[in-house]
């Protein structure tokens, strides 16, 4: 980046953001941020109704020590910040005969599990399945997803060969089926496709590491649920100096010869900046804050999702933590949610229960649940949401839980929340989708919408639409990677500076 960097204006304080403004801080930027909600978090939010708690965003957390480096660079300790618990299991699976699976981060008690539920020959595919997807996280992880991809080329290097080599290019369902032949562990090893707006049997191998990521690195619970996720980096990037400007709604980036000088808020205030880095999701920003700039084409996005936010009196004890009910229907829920444009005729639902590991997130003796059901973006399908499908779908999902184990759960609901894609968008989410434009090969790497403006020289992105993606570990490394740009400080890969 040319030209002065001294005060840097974030856009909202997101996790990317607020990881962005640790770096900058830490390199001796003077950081401002500006945020439109009363306290910081973006997607990671936070609902209280009548002594209930809910995230409103992403309930799984995996990778605390990318929390850990943003705090490291202003020379604080992840531990005097937040209180996390590891999840034994990260996850009970629930499928449709009636047997469950829980994913242990342990990989000897985990190959046990295995080999229980699907003998030991399904738990010595485990064990090479964590050896293959270990090994493509830290090859990908170095290579290409912790550095600024601004060509083709960059990926250009040996460690493209040893991916290539190792199948990473492969699709991602077939390449599970060389470990795995149950269905069961088929599938637990292969949803998280979903995370990346994929089906498995379209997503490339490469995003085996989610899988690992969830099931064998590990899964932890913040005390507090994940909104103590930002709020903690929030608080440590205040004592390191980055003001910050709350309930504020940016209203467009003010440009001039090529550069931008100041964003403008709802109230008439110029704030003056040498940088704007931008944490809205990224053709949002695009199309509201930098509406006469060249804009990237036309994106393919994720499926979005109907999420319940549920205060209730049932306790159910054959639960976990965080939970996956597995439908019947497999590779043709996927095709109704991407490609069709339908709600899924056979669900399969992740259910949180945060009470089930922090009892204040509820009043005593009541529980919370999150209920995510995926469904098709606004751009496959602009469905009636407010028109009464989206409390119609919310009653067929209860009915859906009812019949899977949860006997009496509408009856014990105190509190309901139903969060659609319309929703989502109302907030900002291009498409109506929380989770960003899918990772399809073009929209990945260098091909995805760049953290830099291609004619605005001091316009930074950052977050889940930018490089390197969806998902809390690749958005907190946004953030560095956005705040590298405005450094020229990056890691150095193999000879080459990113």
């Amino acid at each position: 980046m040319t030209g002065p960097t001294d005060h840097v204006v974030v856009v909202g304080a997101g996790l990317g953001g607020l990881a962005c403004a640790l770096h900058l801080a830490a390199a001796g930027r003077q950081v401002t941020v500006v945020e439109r909600e009363a306290v910081p978090g973006g997607r990671a939010g936070r609902l209280s109704v009548d002594g209930y708690e809910f995230d409103t965003g992403p309930t799984v957390l995996t990778m605390p020590e990318l929390i850990a480096e943003p705090l490291a660079a202003v020379g604080e300790e992840l531990s005097d910040w937040l209180e996390l618990t590891p999840l034994d299991p990260a996850y009970r699976a629930h499928y449709p005969d009636g047997s469950t699976l829980d994913v242990r981060t342990d990989t000897v008690r985990m190959a046990a599990e295995i080999s229980r539920l699907c003998g030991p020959r399904e738990a010595d595919g485990y064990l090479r399945f964590v050896d293959f997807a270990g090994g493509l996280w830290r090859l990908e992880r170095d290579a290409f997803i912790d550095r600024n991809l601004d060509t083709p080329l960059d990926l250009v290097n040996l460690s493209l060969l040893k991916l290539l080599g190792m199948g990473g290019f492969r699709r991602l369902q077939p390449k599970i089926n060389q470990f795995f032949r149950d269905h069961r562990t088929q599938r637990i090893f292969s949803f998280q496709a979903m995370y990346a707006g994929l089906a498995p049997h379209d997503a490339l191998a490469i995003y085996a590491v989610i899988a690992y990521l969830d099931s064998v690195a590990g899964v932890f619970y913040p005390r507090g649920g994940m909104h103590a996720v930002p709020k903690a980096l929030a608080g440590a990037a205040e004592k390191h100096g980055v003001r910050f400007r709350y309930e504020t709604t940016v209203t467009g980036v003010e440009t001039a010869n090529g550069r931008a000088t100041a964003v403008l808020t709802d109230d008439g205030e110029r704030l003056p900046a040498d940088v704007v880095v931008l944490n809205p999701d990224l053709p949002v920003a695009y199309r509201d804050l930098l509406p006469g700039s060249r804009r990237p084409r036309r994106l393919k996005y994720s499926p979005s999702c109907v999420v319940l936010h549920v205060g209730s009196t049932r306790h159910y004890s054959k639960i976990a933590h965080h939970n996956i009910h597995f439908g019947t229907a497999w590779k043709g829920t996927f095709d109704e949610v991407i490609n069709q444009g339908l709600l899924m005729s056979d669900p399969s639902l992740l259910v949180t229960n945060p009470s089930h590991s922090d009892p204040a997130a509820a009043p005593a003796g009541r529980q919370t649940y999150y209920v995510l059901a995926p469904t098709p973006n606004l751009d496959v399908a602009p469905l009636d949401w407010r028109g009464g499908l989206g409390r119609r779908y919310a009653d067929e999902l209860v009915g859906v839980l009812e019949q899977r184990g949860y006997i009496g759960f509408r009856d014990g609901i105190e509190v309901e929340r139903v969060i659609t894609p319309d929703d989502w968008a109302a907030q900002g989410m291009a498409a109506g989708t929380p989770f960003a434009s899918a990772h399809t090969f073009s929209q990945t790497g260098p091909f995805r919408p760049a953290n830099l403006h291609p004619t605005l020289e001091n316009v930074v992105f950052t977050g889940s639409g930018t490089q390197p993606g969806v998902g809390v570990p690749m958005v907190l490394i946004s953030g560095k990677l956005a705040a590298s740009r405005v450094t020229g400080v990056a890691k150095n890969h193999g000879g080459r500076v990113a």
